[in-house]
């Protein structure tokens, strides 16, 4: 009797994915659709899920996934999930739209009764140090590609110190400092698959 044939990596099918591969994409799909749908509609809470279609958060999560896949801005080490990845960008997706319906007159807290939307229903759990850990490689990588100047910049802000703080030891000016920030959190947002243009 010949042994079953192992489940492909994710590492793997990141690779056909990046190659082109219908069918690497639809089994990634297929792995995580429920685990990250279900995920979405925890995030989203009863208020802000009556605005919100949780399966076209999930849908475009994917598909943001799968267009920076292509152009090669994830990778899988052996024997790790792509699941923190799919986490923090579909995280990300409700953050966007949880901002968006709770802007002046669209405000769901008005129309779908109260505070069950404060921040902490969009913060990622925790616990989940996976998610974390992709970040910060995230993070890492974007900064990787940035002028020393401007990562000095960068890993002050992040270390806590304030704008002016930053200008100071840096010996820039506020608004540089504030544009440069800016400008890191464009090339991380696109980075995590929510640039501009995502849906």
């Amino acid at each position: 009797m010949t042994p079953p044939t192992p489940e492909p990596t994710d590492g793997s099918l990141l690779v056909r994915v990046q190659a082109g591969s219908q069918d690497a994409a639809g089994e990634l799909y297929r792995r995580y659709a429920q685990r990250l749908l279900a995920l979405t509609r925890a995030k989203c809470g009863t208020d802000l899920a009556a605005r919100l279609d949780v399966e076209d958060i999930v849908q475009s999560a994917f598909g943001s996934f799968f267009r920076g896949a292509q152009r090669g801005l994830y990778a899988a080490p052996d024997g790790e999930e792509l699941w923190g990845l799919l986490l923090v960008i579909a995280v990300n997706k409700v953050r966007a739209k949880g901002a968006h319906h709770r802007a002046a007159k669209r405000d769901v807290r008005k129309t779908a009764g109260g505070d069950a939307l404060g921040d902490a229903g969009f913060d990622p759990p925790a616990d989940d140090e996976s998610a974390a850990h992709l970040l910060r490689l995230v993070i890492d990588e974007v900064l990787g590609k940035l002028p020393p100047g401007h990562r000095e910049v960068v890993r002050l802000r992040i270390e806590g110190y304030e704008v002016g703080e930053v200008a100071t030891r840096t010996g820039r000016s506020k608004r540089t400092v504030e544009r440069l920030l800016q400008e890191f959190r464009a090339k991380a947002a696109e980075t995590l698959g929510e640039g501009a243009g995502d849906d």
